[in-house]
């Protein structure tokens, strides 16, 4: 793997652990807001519980009077009870609205802070409500969503002095400015904090996950390039054993990538394409070499024993999971495009592309070579011969692509035995595996 590659993965890691430690000081900033919100509220909610016990110990006269409860009297000692301090609240805020319900949630007095400026929203949000009591025993929050400054709601229950519950108040606070600050203080030094510990925490532990990353990568590189001198020296002693040579799976090879560049095939179809092209006769590994290297021509039964190879070459790939994306072609390659190949006898576009790819190359590869039995031929004369077959043989549009570049290749490749066309090939491989 090339060092701009190691660099873009680096990048990448480093983006994905600064993305990972925002979205963390997020989560944890979120969590901070909604605790400290929580404790003010439930701090202010141990003052009201405090305050309202004392107004209920003042009501319990009028609480305990026979004959339910008098909203006229209720009502006075709630005010009473305001006059007194009572209902101005601490420097927490101040109480905008107080409200008291029977036991039928019905409300039977109210005060509120005239001198509010937002006390007319908030006295719709208490009209809208449920004023369902509380536990005997609890506290209800209030929900009280608002624009403008935080709002506390809470429920306390009311008791006669046989500790039953006969009317429930219900107040809403407004925190003061000096309260929200503070809770505002508290949120951002907590959210400061979160963020420090991630991001120290992200900076201590990426060189380590770099570390490991490199390794992971070298391993990686290795393990490829194992899995591809696996593959070439597979290939390379098949055609060393068929033809004394490398370089006709060299340059297939190469022919056939150029025209899978030349019709558009994606990176993963040439990384399978050059698989199936190098170990395309590996399947010969299997037949007797009295067959396989008779210098005349094979008679009906031998050809019978040849065919075989494609199946023996499916079963060879099979059994390497990294080279079993070449099957289409070491399966495929002596089909032909009117069904008269083997050993499938597909037609047309059921032959896989690859296959219809590679069989253009291996034969304008074996008719520009120098075989036992024959001298190179022209390119004039190689290119009428696939004309010929032309929708017999060959797919007619893969052909006509093939004829666009077919004289560079002639003119690169031809005749050449080994050296460039092992190092145009290693530059093709470092290319599309790497």
């Amino acid at each position: 793997m090339k060092n701009s590659d190691h660099s873009n993965i680096y990048r990448v890691l480093a983006l994905r652990i600064t993305l990972a430690a925002v979205v963390i000081a997020g989560i944890f900033a979120t969590i901070s807001l909604v605790t400290q919100r929580g404790e003010l509220e439930n701090a202010l909610g141990d003052l009201v519980r405090l305050r309202m016990h004392a107004f209920n110990y003042q009501l319990l006269p009028v609480i305990d009077t026979p004959g339910g409860l008098d909203p006229k009297q209720v009502q006075a000692k709630l005010e009473s009870f305001a006059s007194d301090g009572g209902a101005s609240l601490y420097v927490h805020g101040k109480a905008v609205v107080a409200r008291i319900y029977d036991e039928n949630s019905q409300e039977i007095a109210r005060l509120s802070d005239a001198s509010y400026p937002g006390l007319e929203l908030v006295e719709s949000v208490m009209d809208a409500g449920q004023h369902l009591p509380p536990d005997l025993d609890g506290l209800r929050s209030i929900t009280v969503s608002l624009e403008g400054a935080p709002y506390v709601g809470v429920a306390v229950p009311l008791v006669n002095s046989n500790k039953e519950m006969v009317a429930h108040a219900e107040v809403v606070f407004s925190l003061s400015p000096s309260a929200a600050a503070k809770l505002k203080r508290n949120t951002l030094r907590t959210v400061f904090y979160v963020i420090a510990i991630v991001l120290v925490t992200a900076l201590i532990i990426y060189p380590i996950i770099r570390g490991l990353l490199a390794q992971l990568v070298r391993y990686s590189d290795e393990l490829l390039e194992a899995n591809l001198e696996t593959m070439l020296a597979l290939g390379g002693a098949i055609a060393k054993r068929d033809s004394d040579t490398d370089a006709h799976n060299y340059r297939v090879s190469i022919y056939s990538v150029r025209l899978a560049e030349e019709v558009g095939l994606s990176d993963d179809q040439i990384q399978s394409l050059i698989k199936g092209a190098l170990l395309h006769d590996v399947g010969k590994v299997g037949i007797r070499d009295d067959i396989l290297l008779k210098p005349g021509k094979l008679d009906e039964q031998e050809f019978d024993v040849m065919k075989t190879h494609v199946k023996h070459g499916i079963d060879i790939t099979s059994r390497a999971k990294w080279l079993s994306d070449g099957q289409p072609v070491v399966g495929g390659h002596h089909e032909k495009f009117d069904g008269s190949g083997y050993p499938g006898g597909q037609t047309g576009e059921a032959i896989p592309i690859l296959a219809r790819i590679f069989a253009i190359a291996d034969v304008f590869d074996a008719l520009t070579s120098k075989r036992p039995y024959k001298e190179p031929f022209s390119l004039d004369k190689t290119m009428q011969i696939l004309e010929d077959s032309r929708g017999s043989h060959f797919d007619p549009g893969l052909l006509d692509a093939f004829t666009q570049i077919a004289e560079k290749l002639y003119k690169t490749y031809s005749g050449e035995e080994n050296d460039t066309s092992k190092e145009h090939l290693g530059a093709i491989i470092t290319h599309y595996f790497h």
